[in-house]
């Protein structure tokens, strides 16, 4: 399919992949992108496109912020996918002053880890004013209850770092199957593939909670 050329006639909006390091925000964003891209409203952005610095490619973690951009049917996105390794938060903090949101990525295998909660604090102290979530690894947890035990936990994290826990959308799936299955089938429409339509779930979400930031609709869009 031929990619929708952006034309900027969209509001825009920053955002970003958060949280701790391997539980898949740079997978996500890669998912995202191919989602998009089959309704012809992204370039198509691999993992290793998305995970492109020399060093992080040798270590496998993401230590410098990737840049993607992408549209839904209601907004065009710049996506910063944030390092989560501790040893890079100050690249984080570069990143997340530019969100007008985030995509807090956590495992459902593991649940908050040390920094998913760094990463809450920092997003706080730099100023994102809104955060979704993404239960990333559903396919890993056996027990739907074990799910949800991790959703509770995860709005209790939130709570903790002055976001509204009880409010905030959580969506649960598998950003690596969605890839992969995007990978098999680069057309996978709604309602073909359950995991792939997480994906659909979660931009819907973002479009939905995350404000149209007022002042982005008449100035030129800065990296």
């Amino acid at each position: 399919m031929a990619r929708a050329k952006f034309e900027r006639n969209k509001p825009h909006v920053n955002i970003g992949t958060i949280g701790h390091v391997d539980h898949g925000k740079t997978t996500l964003t890669a998912a995202i992108t191919m989602a998009l891209s089959a309704k012809g409203l992204a370039r198509i952005r691999d993992y290793n496109q998305i995970d492109s610095a020399p060093e992080e490619k040798a270590r496998g973690i993401t230590i410098n912020t990737a840049h993607v951009e992408y549209e839904t049917t209601n907004r065009h996105y710049a996506h910063v996918d944030c390092p989560g390794h501790a040893d890079y938060v100050k690249n984080m903090i570069t990143g997340a002053a530019q969100m007008d949101g985030a995509i807090l990525v956590v495992s459902g295998a593991d649940g908050p880890m040390p920094q998913t909660k760094e990463h809450l604090l920092l997003a706080k102290q730099v100023g994102v004013p809104n955060i979704v979530c993404f239960l990333n690894k559903e396919d890993q947890v056996d027990d739907p209850e074990l799910i949800e035990l991790v959703e509770l936990e995860v709005r209790e994290t939130l709570g903790q770092y002055d976001f509204p826990g009880d409010e905030v959308p959580i969506v649960s799936g598998s950003a690596l199957l969605a890839l992969q299955a995007l990978l098999e089938n680069p057309k996978t429409e709604p309602g073909e593939n359950k995991w792939v339509d997480k994906i659909y779930q979660l931009m819907e979400a973002v479009d939905n909670y995350i404000p149209t930031p007022e002042r982005q609709t008449e100035k030129p869009f800065l990296m």
